[in-house]
């Protein structure tokens, strides 16, 4: 059985679930992080088996950052994360996903991705707190543009992006 690592999180190939990491030591997932067409999902997965194991440390699952995942899927929190403790793995939650998400258009999805993966803050007041947050957390690169790349620079992860 060949094993994975994804950020901290060791993944198995077979039909093992994968343990429920600690989030109290490691953050989950990158935001941006895909699982087949969309963004959020390692995230979510990561924070709902933590979750579930009650190491979550201070992450949430079903946050306001998770619900755009679930609001745009249309598909209950509460019964994904009863599958998650069935013990699926990333792939079983995948295809679990595409059958009882409202979005199946690959297109759609893929905008989707997109537009979540880039979203920037819009209205003045929210540029300003933005930019607060990012001379906070990472004075010396400019570069971060997106609330993911922010989310990013704050758990330790800079944007790869370098102009």
């Amino acid at each position: 059985m060949a094993a994975f690592k994804f950020s901290s999180l060791a993944f198995s190939s077979g039909t093992q679930a994968p343990a429920a990491p600690d989030l109290a030591k490691t953050p989950p997932r990158s935001p941006g992080a895909m699982l087949g067409p969309f963004v959020l999902l390692p995230r979510i997965l990561d924070k709902c088996r933590a979750t579930l194991a009650e190491t979550q440390g201070d992450y949430q699952f079903n946050c306001s950052l998770d619900r755009r995942f679930f609001d745009f899927t249309r598909i209950d929190p509460t019964f994904f994360k009863a599958e998650v403790a069935g013990g699926k793995t990333d792939e079983e939650m995948l295809a679990w996903v595409r059958k009882h998400s409202d979005a199946q258009d690959e297109s759609k999805i893929l905008a989707w991705t997109y537009q979540t993966r880039t979203n920037r803050p819009e209205s003045p007041e929210r540029m300003a707190r933005f930019e607060s947050l990012r001379l906070e957390l990472c004075p010396d690169n400019p570069y971060v543009e997106t609330w993911f790349e922010l989310l990013d620079a704050d758990e330790g992860r800079f944007p790869p992006r370098h102009r």
